[in-house]
């Protein structure tokens, strides 16, 4: 496994039907991120939730799928995206890597505040699970799934958790406390990619198994390299039987 990783958490604005201005944006800045990084975009950064029109964004989901797996030549991307099958809605995750899709999973917790579960089928419990690419072991939590203590026991061993948020203003300061804690407690990285649409509370931020954050909500790209070791060194350092 490769000690240093390069990360970076995305918080920037995007829109209900601009679909192709909201690609556009993306795809700038994962084009303008460095070689071999990991780059982790807010919740449904390409359509936006687009209750008025679902049918549209979905189209556009697989539309654009095979561009944007494109852009991941020698990067990886982990992204929400509104697809439809069967007639049915899911906020599906995909991490995309080198071309290819690693792997994928539908929100599993939808937000009843935001009306999501009137909306979109909720995914599998069963599919909220550790995943490995070139060594490194992830898991996926979607927005409001981070909020469930139940799914931190799912994704325990973690190297990384990855969090991409449409993450409320009001409750801004509750994603970097939760955050912070699952990275404390889980002995892992995690990387949150919040929306910085107005409504929403930016504080995108990597935190460190030891808790150290970095963040800053003036910035569209937060970076980081981080030490993989780490993870070892503070399960060591702290036995609390984590793996």
């Amino acid at each position: 496994m490769m000690i240093f990783k390069k990360v970076i958490a995305l918080q920037f604005k995007y829109y209900d039907f601009l679909f192709e201005k909201n690609f556009k944006k993306l795809s700038s800045l994962i084009k303008n991120s460095e070689e071999e990084s990991l780059i982790v975009t807010p919740e449904l950064s390409l359509s936006n939730f687009c209750y008025k029109d679902m049918k549209k964004a979905a189209d556009f989901s697989k539309y654009i799928t095979n561009k944007l797996t494109k852009l991941t030549n020698n990067k990886t991307v982990c992204l929400t995206m509104l697809e439809e099958e069967n007639g049915k809605f899911y906020n599906r995750a995909k991490f995309i890597h080198n071309e290819k899709i690693i792997f994928q999973r539908d929100k599993y917790e939808l937000f009843k505040l935001g009306n999501e579960d009137k909306y979109f089928t909720k995914g599998k419990e069963e599919d909220i699970k550790v995943f490995e690419c070139e060594g490194i072991k992830y898991a996926i939590l979607i927005c409001f799934e981070l909020r469930f203590i139940n799914l931190w026991e799912k994704i325990k061993g973690a190297d990384i958790v990855i969090i991409p948020a449409l993450w409320g203003k009001s409750r801004k300061r509750h994603l970097e406390i939760i955050a912070n804690s699952l990275s404390i407690i889980n002995q892992c990285y995690v990387i949150v990619s919040n929306s910085a649409n107005d409504d929403m509370g930016k504080n995108s931020l990597i935190s460190s198994p030891f808790g150290k954050l970095t963040k800053d909500n003036r910035k569209q790209s937060i970076k980081s390299i981080i030490n993989l070791k780490e993870i070892k060194k503070m399960r060591k350092y702290l036995n609390i039987g984590m793996k």
